[in-house]
């Protein structure tokens, strides 16, 4: 049950492709879609971590190609080099990464710390690299998926290098009060891959903080109604758009891109421009 835009790149991601297991939906357990999910409903299905799931010790302040040259003493705001994207579905605009509608300039990790609350979605950025999201819990503490397991660390040095900014409103979801995402960010620490519902760092975030299903991995149904229209836009080059039957595979190829920065052998809609 693989989406139509992962079947069609193969030529782009190569082998990275074939250590994806596409699971049957239809058998996997979902939760209460509140969010408020009971221990015994989260837990039973293993999944492969693929390398799209980033590495964030494994670059260097100099690998974040950051746009305006700066030194350790300066703390932002600084703007990065990133593609954005806005998706819908439906007809239904349900994320947003827009520069001009929004403030993308992103922060050190001291001064990051500064801006937050516990509760808050965080995510460490820097070019042709998937982004790094993580729950803001308290002091420079996070609570993120890493490496395959659940667990806190501190923001500033998890970081390393890499500046990043809050993005509460990345998703167009109603957020769960900051005690429940807190509740569900620390109620799953410790989890390791055999006992995560949950393919990267993005989706678990997310997930604590909307509580949707959708952000798990085999979370909804696919359906021939409802479809995920993710929409690429490039400076002079127009907007491209691709088609998905399941949020979980639209952050998975977005994050990819992210990591890959190649876009002009992806399968696209309409001849690839709107």
């Amino acid at each position: 049950h693989c989406s139509p835009c992962l079947c069609l790149a193969g030529s782009l991601m190569g082998n990275q492709l074939d250590r994806i297991t596409h699971l049957n939906y239809s058998e996997l357990p979902t939760g209460d879609p509140s969010g408020l999910e009971k221990d015994e409903l989260r837990v039973g299905v293993a999944y492969f971590f693929s390398d799209e799931e980033e590495e964030v010790d494994d670059r260097t302040p100099s690998d974040c190609s950051f746009t305006k040259d700066h030194g350790p003493a300066e703390e932002g705001p600084f703007s990065v080099s990133e593609v954005e994207y806005s998706a819908f579905c439906s007809q239904e605009c349900i994320f947003s990464k827009l520069r001009e509608n929004e403030d993308l300039n992103v922060y050190s990790a001291k001064t990051l710390l500064t801006m937050c609350k516990p509760g808050d979605l965080l995510e460490l950025v820097a070019t042709a690299q998937a982004p790094h999201w993580v729950i803001h819990q308290r002091d420079d503490q996070v609570i993120h998926l890493y490496k395959g397991e659940i667990r806190r660390d501190s923001l500033l040095e998890i970081s390393n290098g890499r500046h990043g900014r809050i993005v509460n409103n990345r998703y167009r979801f109603r957020p769960l009060p900051p005690d429940l995402v807190m509740q569900n960010a620390s109620g799953h620490l410790g989890l390791r891959s055999e006992e995560i519902c949950w393919t990267n760092s993005e989706s678990f975030a997310a997930w604590c903080r909307f509580g949707k299903r959708e952000f798990k991995a085999g979370g909804e149904a696919h359906s021939a109604e409802q479809q995920y229209f993710l929409k690429v836009h490039l400076s002079g080059s127009g907007v491209h758009t691709l088609v998905f039957r399941s949020l979980e595979d639209m952050i998975r190829e977005r994050r990819r891109v992210d990591a890959s920065g190649i876009l002009k052998e992806l399968s696209l809609v309409n001849g690839g421009k709107d």
